[in-house]
C-alpha cells in the first residue's frame, strides 16, 4: 500500500490548495459582483436620463476637467487604470489604491451622463483589481499569492460585467502577457469570474442577449463548413485586425500629441469634449455617445442593430472609432471593449452588405474580433463567442479571432501587456 502514498499526499495538496483559494476568492467576488452590478445600474440610468436631456451633451468638457481634478487631487496613481493593476502582477510591491473603485466608477457614469463615448469592462476590471488589492493587503498575502489574487479580481470584474464568466476567466490569464498564460491561476480566477457573475445577475443586473440566426448549409461529411464563408471570414478577419490597430495608434496618437501641443492639461478633456459636441451635430446623430448598447430613437445604430441588415451606415465602425478614441486620448474614464464590440459589429455588417456573406454571422465575427486583436486576446475571445453567440459557429469565432489577433501587430490598447512569445517569431513593434 505503499505505493498509493504519494497520489493520497498530492490529492491532500490540492484539496487544501483548492480549499485555501475558495476561501481568499470569495470576498473578492461577492464584493467585485455587488459593486460591479451597482456600477451597471448607475450606467443605465445615466445613459437614460442623457436620452431625456440631450442638452447635457454641451456640459461634456467641463464634465471632462471634474475627472481630471479629481484624479490630480484624490486619485494618486490610480490614473493609471488597467495598465496599474497589470503593472503589480508582473512585479508586485508597488500600491493599488482602493480609491481606484469608487474613483473610477463615479467618473465613469460622469463620462457617460455627459455623452462621452466610452465602455465599461476598464471600470468594472479596475474594481475588481482595486478591490483584490484591498484584501491582500489586510490578509497580507506573498508576492505570488497577491498576483494570483489580483488575476482573480480582473476575471471578476470581467465575468460580471459582460455575464461571461469563462471568457472573463481566460482573458484575465491571457491578457497580462502575450504568448504566455498563467496556468497557476487558472481554478482561482475561474472562481472568481463565476462567483462574480452570479453575485452579480442575483442583484437583478440583465445582459443583452445577442443572436445569430445563420443556419449552415452545405460542407461536406469531413468539413462542416463553407469554404467559400471560409474565405470570407479569413478577409474579414484582417479587416478587423486592421481595425483593432487603427482603434489603438489613433487613441494613442490623440493622447501622445494632446500632451504635446496643450501645455495646461486640464484644457485636454475640455478641447476633447469640443471635439466630440462638433462631431455629433456635424454628423446630426447621437448614436456614437456613450456605450452604443441601447439607442435614443428606435432607428439609432447600436450593437443589437448591426445584427440586421440596414441596421448601420457603411461608416458607423469608423464614427464610433473616432468618437471613442477622442472620448478615452483626452482623459475621459471607462473601458474600451464595449465601443471595440460596436465598431467591430458595424464594420462586420458593412462587409456583409459589399460581399454579401450573412449579416448576423458577420456583426457577430466583427464583434469579439476586433476586441481579439485590440486585447491581444484571442482565446478569450473565441469562448466569449461560445457564451454568447452560441456554439454552433465556433470554427468561424476561432478563425476571425486568431486572423484578427495576427493582422493587429503587437499594438493593443494596453501598455501594461508584455511581449514573451512575438507573433509570428518577428521582433515587436508597437
Amino acid at each position: 500500500m505503499q505505493f498509493l502514498k504519494p497520489s493520497f499526499d498530492r490529492t491532500s495538496i490540492v484539496i487544501v490548495y483548492l480549499f485555501r483559494w475558495t476561501l481568499l476568492v470569495i470576498p473578492v467576488a461577492l464584493a467585485a459582483g455587488s459593486l460591479v452590478a451597482f456600477f451597471l445600474w448607475l450606467l443605465d440610468r445615466a445613459v437614460y436620463v442623457r436620452f431625456d436631456h440631450s442638452w447635457l451633451l454641451f456640459f461634456l468638457p467641463a464634465a471632462g476637467v471634474s475627472i481630471y481634478f479629481l484624479y490630480k487631487f484624490w486619485g494618486k496613481n490610480a490614473e493609471a487604470g488597467n495598465n496599474l493593476i497589470m503593472d503589480e502582477i508582473h512585479e508586485p510591491g508597488g500600491s493599488i489604491p482602493t480609491r481606484m473603485a469608487p474613483l473610477v466608477l463615479l467618473t465613469t457614469v460622469i463620462t457617460h451622463l455627459f455623452g462621452g463615448s466610452a465602455g465599461r469592462e476598464g471600470t468594472a476590471v479596475q474594481i475588481g483589481g482595486s478591490l483584490a488589492s484591498f484584501f491582500a493587503r489586510k490578509l497580507r498575502l506573498s508576492r505570488e499569492d497577491t498576483r494570483i489574487l489580483l488575476t482573480t479580481g480582473i476575471a471578476a470584474g470581467f465575468g460580471a460585467v459582460f455575464g461571461t464568466p469563462v471568457a472573463g476567466t481566460i482573458f484575465a490569464l491571457e491578457v497580462l502577457t502575450m504568448g504566455r498564460i498563467m496556468h497557476n491561476a487558472l481554478i482561482p480566477c475561474f472562481m472568481a469570474s463565476v462567483m462574480a457573475d452570479i453575485v452579480c445577475s442575483a442583484w437583478g443586473i440583465h445582459h443583452t442577449h445577442y443572436r445569430i440566426s445563420f443556419v449552415e448549409t452545405g460542407g461536406n461529411a469531413i468539413f462542416h463548413f463553407n469554404w467559400l464563408l471560409l474565405l470570407e471570414v479569413i478577409f474579414a478577419g484582417a479587416l478587423f485586425g486592421l481595425a483593432s490597430y487603427g482603434f489603438a495608434s489613433v487613441s494613442r496618437a490623440i493622447k501622445h500629441y494632446s500632451l504635446r501641443l496643450i501645455s495646461r492639461q486640464w484644457m485636454i478633456p475640455v478641447m476633447g469634449g469640443m471635439v466630440i459636441i462638433l462631431l455629433t451635430y456635424a454628423l446630426g446623430t447621437e448614436d456614437y455617445l456613450s456605450l452604443g448598447v441601447i439607442g435614443k430613437y428606435s432607428n439609432s445604430v447600436t450593437i443589437a442593430s448591426c445584427f440586421h441588415a440596414g441596421g448601420a451606415t457603411w461608416f458607423s465602425w469608423f464614427w464610433k472609432l473616432l468618437f471613442t478614441a477622442i472620448t478615452l486620448g483626452t482623459g475621459f474614464k471607462g473601458g474600451e471593449v464595449t465601443p471595440l464590440f460596436f465598431i467591430g459589429a458595424a464594420l462586420g455588417n458593412t462587409i456583409a452588405m459589399i460581399s454579401g456573406a450573412p449579416i448576423d454571422l458577420m456583426a457577430g465575427l466583427g464583434f469579439i474580433a476586433v476586441f481579439a486583436g485590440a486585447t491581444n486576446t484571442p482565446i478569450a475571445c473565441t469562448l466569449m463567442g461560445v457564451e454568447l453567440f452560441g456554439g454552433n459557429h465556433v470554427l468561424y469565432y476561432a478563425v476571425a479571432c486568431f486572423t484578427a489577433y495576427y493582422f493587429s501587430g503587437h499594438s493593443g490598447i494596453y501598455r501594461a501587456q508584455r511581449v514573451t512569445v512575438p507573433k509570428m517569431g518577428a521582433n515587436p513593434k508597437r
